[in-house]
């Protein structure tokens, strides 16, 4: 009986933060579909008719949606690989005893704890410009020209910029996974003959492996909605050669001004980040459990 009331207590207790939450989501997650089905054109607010799904007709067979979901599928899986493999060969480097590693391991992190707005900036003006960012200087000196990063490679400037902001978080968790892993058992296999190769196919890549999938989960669900370093950096452009689905969104409501549109938008980002949301969880839940 005190056990009822005690769980009757602690659900009476945290009834106005769960009903809050779900306000916070479901009242905006509402007004974007109420608002998907209309014309509503900021140019005239005043006539807003009922069109039903021709919003989401006109956004789904826009050219600029396929050009838009092609570059953010670009975008995610080449942040992933940078990061990951980036990720794990900084863990096994910083993994070894070596002089000042606090140090180094605080500096390897920093990147993560940067606005990306700033982060943007920096790569913008001191790195890839052109003129005198510190790139162009240095492949100056060695002889090989100045290459205009954010017009001629848009795409994997803005695939650099986000894997450098996102690359220390996949170090922390890999190498925290690193740090759990036996002495003993490397050991034993070094005894038996077992190089560093073999040792880290062999124990050590399968001991990371549930960090592996929690970064991949992680980092997807966030680099689905990416949006100041493309805002910052190249406006979505040459053309349309770095819009991804977030910007479009952005591009369709507040420079466009349709609002019908970008909710229609909005709502099919919702439902594709849900759905690669929930095949990551399922291998998350499938990896956890072996």
């Amino acid at each position: 009986m005190a056990t009822t009331n005690t769980q009757a207590t602690a659900r009476v207790m945290m009834a106005p933060s769960v009903i809050i939450l779900l306000l916070w989501m479901i009242v905006p997650l509402a007004m974007t579909i109420y608002f998907s089905t209309l014309n509503y054109n900021l140019f005239n607010p005043a006539e807003t008719p009922f069109i039903g799904f021709l919003n989401y007709e006109y956004f789904l067979t826009d050219p600029a949606f396929l050009t838009a979901l092609t570059n953010t599928l670009i975008l995610v899986l080449g942040v992933l690989a940078i990061t990951v493999i980036g990720g794990i060969l900084l863990a096994l480097l910083l993994d070894q005893a070596m002089w000042g590693a606090g140090i180094v391991r605080l500096l390897v992190i920093a990147p993560f704890f940067v606005m990306p707005t700033v982060s943007a900036l920096v790569w913008k003006n001191m790195m890839m410009n052109p003129v005198y960012g510190l790139i162009g200087q240095f492949t100056r000196a060695l002889g090989l020209g100045t290459v205009d990063w954010l017009s001629q490679v848009p795409l994997l400037s803005i695939i650099i910029i986000v894997s450098w902001e996102w690359l220390p978080f996949a170090v922390l968790i890999l190498l925290t996974a690193l740090q759990s892993l036996s002495e003993d058992q490397k050991e034993a296999a070094e005894m038996d003959g077992a190089g560093f190769l073999s040792i880290f196919w062999y124990i050590t890549l399968p001991h990371i492996a549930r960090a592996i999938t929690v970064v991949i989960l992680i980092e997807t669900i966030f680099l689905l909605s990416i949006f100041a370093e493309i805002y910052v950096t190249t406006g979505g452009g040459p053309g349309n050669a770095t819009t991804n689905i977030p910007y479009l969104v952005y591009a369709q409501a507040l420079l466009q001004f349709d609002v019908g549109g970008a909710s229609a938008g909005g709502i099919v980002a919702v439902i594709l980040a849900n759905i690669v949301a929930f095949f990551l969880v399922r291998l998350v839940g499938k990896n956890l459990e072996t």
